[in-house]
């Protein structure tokens, strides 16, 4: 029977930077969420993280980045949406954007817990 020492790395083992990594740009995405306990802190929040992450963290520095450009992509969609309100289409337009938000931000923070890149769908990169 081999035993191994509590301190040997399992070939499975993420080593501690990746994990702080993809947790920091997990972190980016689900911090969009802060948007619904004040106004604009679903640009706030991630750009927070992504300014104090940034420079350490090279996935962080891509997925802030990612998350900033499209939460800002969306809020301009959703202004546009409700002004559309007045001539009826905004109303499912408003419900259409809320839940493709929800769902592309739990992919986007999934696969950056992964280590992946996410590129969001129509998205405008304000920020390169």
């Amino acid at each position: 029977m081999i035993m191994m020492s509590p301190n040997a790395a399992s070939p499975n083992a993420t080593p501690l930077r990746n994990r702080d990594e993809n947790l920091w740009a997990m972190l980016c995405h689900i911090s969009v969420f802060a948007g619904f306990l004040m106004p604009f802190g679903n640009i706030i929040a991630p750009l927070i993280i992504w300014l104090i992450k940034k420079d350490e963290f090279p996935l962080v520095n891509d997925q802030g980045k990612e998350a900033i450009n499209f939460q800002i992509t969306l809020t301009i969609y959703l202004f546009a949406s409700a002004i559309l309100v007045i001539l009826i289409i905004g109303i499912p337009l408003l419900i259409g954007l809320a839940f493709f938000g929800f769902i592309v931000t739990v992919i986007a923070a999934i696969k950056a817990s992964e280590g992946e890149r996410y590129r969001y769908p129509m998205t405008i990169r304000f920020i390169n």
